[in-house]
């Protein structure tokens, strides 16, 4: 069944990616002519390409050429050349038919664009998956940005959320750099409807590196992967401005006269009351993120630059909860229903999150050969957390007939109660970091090294608990006292000291192979523990002609304690917790080719990570709760396999598939069942069965909270044949089914599955606005403009009904009940832009 469900968007991906070859078979038809300036001299070296196509023809010193289109069908011609403007021309031919015109090219004083010679190092490095930031602009997605490309790539089953799991891990296992400086992310959010914006603002970005394992050594202390971003430069000065019905954006940047002194600014404000209205839990939603920041960077003379980089956000979320609806449909041999959970909600829950950076790097050019960095950076998260919501609910089947008065209605009771949740929860965490960088490129050698000086004060203060009263007994029950199904109360206080730093040499042997080895150690002062990590990759090209590279890489990745893994369920900290460890290694292999004219880029990598003293932890949307104990061991095994191609000329497409494995098993981790006396199992000792045996059973391997075996992405552009300015992109994520805990339970942990995730998100956009700016008269009211965009989204074209948690429900029989919660159904978005 899962087999039938992914086979056909693989077939459509395929399809798309072989469509080309059928061009050969059709008929042509021929287009000559001369180019000539405007005043009528030819044009020599004038490149002909049909629109979106690689191959074309270029004209002769006397300005003439020739060139075979496909017939039966609209095409534009581009003619296009240094010092003049690009010209399209259309043309539906018949076959066999010729055509003979005459094209005038106009003189441009735009500049080139710069062109960047980029270091062929990174195209031997293990992991590393390089994105264009143009796309983190184009696609279609309710979160947008940097991490929504990311998502293709690794997975995802929750939209509402900038947070992505990598190869088995968690969200804390991922690394965020933006311009060297670490990022940190707001720690008490609990579902993605609290989430704000996220702090890679992709107006500002000029390079996205992300690597999805093997890093190497200079990259901190983190088990899954590391995203390294580097905001622009500016070379001139200008700015965008955007607004849709989910977010509205400004961004600023220029340089001095002397160009010395650079700006780079961007402002942001984002409300998802448009999202969540359609959420199944009603009420009155006012979420709002807003956030500003700025990179400034001053060139003192050619060797000194100073930088600094500061950002300032501010989320507030606010809900006043009505009603819920939810409905399961349950299917067996013996039993089929759909099940139906009302709730009508009293109270209100009123969070705020807020964050603060700041970063100074001065940065040395020694020589060619030597530069050096210094950064000192200091980050602040203040996060409030209050709500006090009461609710009472029924739940039973529920009834779908339209022709009975109760439609809709719970018809068959099974289960009521009430509840109520309370929470006064504050956090606090300081971070101040000193740090150097260096590196020393010498012939075969380029050698790297840093270190790292860090303080967190961390101070938190959380109460919160959860009263459920069923059928008119207390839960869990209790004769003569009133017991809390929940309760977690701290108040704690920790200053931690972390020493770090790292020493890496990239060796070239010869022209064919490169070795990377580095080692990293890490000191922490809460737990007194002092770790080394030995890494090393190995690339190798056989064959430099068919553009072939084969990568390995083995290391040791430890990720030491941070504020959220050190706090048990019951709410106290472990401070003697120590690093989680890694073995990991992979291998894989790169080729870059041509196909059907097209260039293409496949990428095939297998991996396996072996882990001990991993502290153990559970998911309920985005919200993460620890163990607090080294007690586990665990496993993770997967081969991912990417098609890069530009199927239209400019426009790159992309298909990633991942197979994955990854099983954790706790010490000492059993349960007893119980025997009456003609040894059958028994649920529970009674009047009439009495237990008279027990039988333990070991858990062994369990499968991790983010164990899953497929994971399909797809983005996908084109335009249209004649005109390049109508676009239209797809955005497409498929996931296996995910375990979820039932919290308390040895015999049943992880034991509930979430059914497969699947999206799809669509975006048409067109230009209303071309950056010809000559055309436009003095008195024009946007002749400053380059370039204006319209866009109009579809979110989740596909209107899926994905499950991102359960909610947990007793019957009178004291049955447990799994009922869904949905994310988004079917929404729409738009969008205007303007660049300038």
């Amino acid at each position: 069944m899962l087999i039938s469900r992914i086979l056909p968007i693989v077939l459509l991906s395929i399809c798309i990616t072989t469509c080309s070859s059928s061009l050969a078979q059709q008929k042509n038809a021929v287009i000559s002519g001369r180019v000539v300036d405007d005043n009528e001299h030819v044009l020599p070296n004038v490149s002909v390409t049909v629109l979106g196509k690689h191959s074309g023809v270029i004209t002769s010193d006397s300005g003439t050429f020739l060139i075979k289109v496909p017939a039966n069908k609209a095409i534009g011609l581009v003619f296009s050349a240094a010092g003049f403007r690009s010209v399209q021309r259309n043309f539906y031919l018949n076959e066999n038919e010729e055509e003979k015109v005459v094209v005038r090219l106009d003189k441009t004083t735009h500049v080139l664009q710069e062109i960047i010679i980029r270091d062929d190092r990174e195209k031997r490095e293990s992991g590393l998956v390089k994105l264009n930031p143009k796309n983190a602009l184009a696609i279609p997605s309710v979160t947008g940005g940097v991490e929504s490309l990311i998502k293709i790539f690794v997975g995802s089953n929750n939209e509402l959320t900038s947070q992505y799991s990598v190869r088995g891990g968690n969200y804390d296992e991922n690394l965020i750099y933006v311009n060297d400086f670490e990022i940190f992310r707001p720690y008490l959010v609990r579902s993605g409807q609290q989430e704000g914006l996220s702090f890679i603002n992709p107006e500002l970005t000029g390079n996205i590196h992300f690597y999805n394992g093997g890093f190497q050594a200079k990259y901190g202390d983190k088990m899954s992967s590391v995203l390294d971003i580097q905001y622009r430069k500016p070379k001139r000065f200008g700015g965008s401005a955007y607004m849709s019905l989910l977010e509205q954006g400004l961004h600023l940047e220029g340089i001095s006269k002397n160009e010395k002194f650079t700006y780079l600014v961007g402002v942001r404000n984002r409300s998802n009351q448009n999202l969540l209205s359609s959420q199944e839990t009603k009420g009155n939603y006012v979420p709002s993120s807003a956030d500003i920041q700025a990179l400034l960077t001053y060139r003192i003379n050619k060797t000194w630059q100073l930088e600094m980089l500061g950002n300032l956000s501010r989320t507030r979320f606010s809900l006043i909860p009505e009603e819920a609806k939810l409905t399961s449909s349950v299917l067996s041999p013996l039993f089929s229903a759909n099940l139906g959970l009302d709730i009508f909600f009293n109270g209100r829950e009123q969070d705020r999150y807020s964050t603060s950076m700041i970063g100074f790097s001065a940065q040395q050019q020694l020589n060619e050969r030597v530069k050096l960095k210094w950064m000192v950076s200091r980050f602040e998260n203040r996060e409030q957390e209050a709500y006090d919501i009461s609710g009472a609910y029924l739940f039973g089947e529920r009834s779908f007939d339209k022709s009975q008065p109760g439609f809709g209605s719970i018809t068959n009771p099974l289960g009521a109660g009430v509840f109520m949740n309370h929470a006064r929860n504050r956090l606090t965490i300081q971070n101040l970091n000193f740090s150097h960088k260096g590196s020393w490129d010498h012939k075969r050698h380029f050698v790297q090294w840093g270190w790292s000086v860090e303080r967190t004060s961390i101070k938190d203060k959380l109460s919160e608990w959860e009263a459920r009263d069923s059928a008119g007994y207390n839960l869990p029950y209790n004769t003569g006292q009133l017991t809390l199904h929940t309760s977690l109360h701290s108040d704690a206080g920790l200053d931690i000291t972390k020493l770090s730093g790292y020493v890496q040499d990239n060796i070239t042997v010869g022209e064919q192979i490169t070795v990377q080895g580095g080692l990293r150690f890490n000191y922490n002062s809460l737990n007194k523990e002092f770790l080394l990590s030995p890494r090393i990759q190995l690339s190798w090209l056989p064959d430099t002609e068919k553009d072939w590279v084969f990568k390995i890489a083995a290391g040791s990745y430890d990720q030491p304690p941070f504020y959220r893994e050190l706090r048990r369920y019951d709410g106290s900290l472990n401070t003697a917790l120590k690093a989680q460890r890694s073995w990991q290694l992979s291998a894989g292999a790169e080729h870059n080719f041509k196909s059907w004219s097209h260039p293409t880029r496949m990428t095939v990598e297998a991996y396996y990570k072996n882990m001990w003293n991993v502290d153990v932890y559970d998911i309920d949307n985005v919200r993460i709760r620890y163990a607090g104990n080294n007690n586990a061991k665990a496993y993770t095994t997967g081969i991912e396999l990417r098609l890069f191609s530009e199927l239209v000329k400019d426009a790159e497409s992309w298909v990633s598939i991942g197979l994955m494995r990854s099983r954790e098993k706790i010490d000492d981790f059993h349960y007893y069942r119980y025997k009456n006396a003609a040894g059958e199992f028994i649920t529970a000792q009674t009047d009439d069965q009495v237990v008279t045996d027990s039988v333990r059973f070991d858990k062994g391997w369990m499968r991790r909270p983010a164990d899953r075996m497929i994971t399909f992405g797809l983005f996908f552009q084109d335009y249209l044949t004649t005109n390049k300015n109508f676009k239209v992109h797809l955005n497409g994520v498929y996931g296996s089914n995910m375990p979820y805990n039932i919290p308390g339970s040895i015999r049943y942990r992880n034991a509930l599955t979430i059914e497969p995730y699947m999206r799809v998100d669509i975006g048409f956009s067109a230009l209303l606005l071309s950056s010809d700016k000559a055309g436009r008269r003095i008195h024009h009211p946007f002749r400053k403009l380059e370039n204006i965009w319209a866009s109009f989204e579809v979110f989740n074209l596909l209107d899926r009904d994905n499950t991102i948690s359960y909610m947990l429900i007793k019957d009178f029989s004291n049955t447990v009940y799994a009922i869904p919660n949905r994310l988004t159904p079917r929404l729409l978005n738009i969008k205007l832009l303007a660049r300038f």
